[in-house]
């Protein structure tokens, strides 16, 4: 393999900066909840999971009379699935006049470690904001950009049904400063005050509020893009029992992109001879004021007569029992709306955004080292070599990780694009 090109400048015209790295707002690595000590710890590699139970569900009786039910161990497991390294090599030469052993890791190293921060933030802000919410506030097409915007929101995801606790909201860091300079119009003067000198949100109507540069872009499918009315035709259980795939009508015919993974829809109001849909509460199963929104789980194409079968999460179900999430069944005639490109923000409550980030066994016969870097958060493998009879040493810094959330414990925050 040959050497790669490097910059390195002459040893005696070569002066030292002390310029700073640009650094990213690593809001979900340092938020998740990484209680899987022992996990952590132990020799991982790609493909080990860890599996945690979640709360159970029940349904009562307006009786006496005992009608026992059977008891389901909710699950969610974590894999650990992503990968990414840093490498660089260089020749004898090359360190031993142009890198002083100091500024060796201070210059080299800690740049390795930022750019593999900026990976994992991007990658866990992705699966958690985008991929793991169903739910929903906003509609890709306002901009959220006040503090009564902020307010509806959190009422909207407590509705629902909220864990204890102050809840974590991640938004977008460009609209943050919307929100603050129309929060200082309002006659608070101590938040005010406050706000006015950090010009950020802070803690807020008991939730925390964070900011990030890397929460992710979603490109919706033409239903979306085309703010087209899909119209209910059938679903794949009409007894309402459970619901997992639905087919439209409306999309464009024969469209291999009428819908995409992860696009995001909500059941209409106001359609002609159809009920308003809505979620019922999470716990107790009483109707909330949130209407039934779904995440798409596969890519779906149109047919010559513009029909669309769609795979969706969560399941729906309008018979009793402990699943039961809906008020009304779904029947045909009934139509969604499916947001146009968007960012996700998120709000998650009950510490619920996990991360997991295994150390890697030692890269026999290369000198190896592992650490935990306190500035971004992630455990890494470091371990270097030269290749024999050849003037070429190389430097490789690695990790793996995985994260998830158990859907109902987030919103999605869309906002445009």
């Amino acid at each position: 393999m040959a050497l790669p090109t490097n910059i390195l400048q002459n040893v005696a015209t070569y002066q030292m900066s002390e310029l700073a790295y640009l650094q990213n707002l690593n809001a979900f690595i340092s938020l998740a909840n990484t209680k899987f000590k022992d996990f952590q710890k132990f020799k991982g590699n790609l493909g080990s999971s860890v599996t945690f139970d979640l709360p159970s569900r029940f349904t009562s009786s307006d009786t006496l009379v005992a009608t026992f039910q059977a008891s389901e161990q909710r699950a969610h497991t974590l894999t650990v699935d992503q990968a990414k390294n840093v490498s660089f090599a260089v020749s004898n030469q090359q360190e031993l006049f142009n890198l002083d052993p100091i500024d060796y890791m201070n210059k080299f190293g800690k740049a390795a470690v930022e750019e593999l921060g900026a990976a994992i933030e991007s990658n866990v802000a992705d699966n958690i904001a985008r991929q793991h919410t169903y739910r929903f506030y906003g509609d890709g097409i306002t901009p959220i950009n006040s503090y009564n915007q902020l307010a509806k929101m959190l009422a909207f995801y407590r509705n629902y049904g909220s864990a204890p606790g102050k809840l974590d909201v991640i938004l977008p860091d460009m609209v943050v400063p919307d929100i603050v300079s129309s929060g200082l119009n309002q006659f608070a003067p101590r938040r005010n005050d406050e706000e006015a000198m950090s010009w950020e949100l802070g803690n807020w109507h008991q939730a925390d509020f964070f900011q990030s540069n890397f929460l992710p872009l979603h490109t919706a499918g033409t239903a979306g893009q085309s703010a087209q009315t899909l119209t209910v035709v059938s679903t794949d259980d009409p007894t309402g029992a459970n619901i997992t795939q639905i087919t439209f009508s409306g999309a464009t015919a024969s469209d291999a992109d009428a819908i995409k993974e992860f696009d995001k829809m909500q059941f209409d109001d106001g359609v002609t001879g159809q009920p308003n849909m809505r979620f019922l509460t999470f716990v107790g199963h009483k109707s909330s004021e949130n209407p039934v929104q779904l995440k798409v789980t596969a890519d779906a194409a149109a047919t010559g007569g513009g029909q669309v079968t769609v795979s969706i999460f969560p399941a729906l179900q309008s018979t009793a029992g402990a699943g039961q999430n809906i008020n009304n069944n779904i029947v045909a005639g009934m139509q969604v709306t499916v947001l146009p490109n968007h960012r996700s923000g998120v709000v998650v409550g009950g510490k619920a955004m996990y991360l997991a980030m295994p150390e890697l066994p030692e890269e026999v016969p290369y000198p190896t080292a592992t650490a935990h870097d306190p500035d971004t958060g992630v455990s890494l493998r470091k371990y270097f070599g030269s290749k024999f009879g050849e003037n070429e040493r190389g430097m490789i810094t690695d990790c793996i990780w995985g994260s998830t959330m158990p859907d109902e414990y987030g919103m999605a925050i869309i906002v445009p694009e």
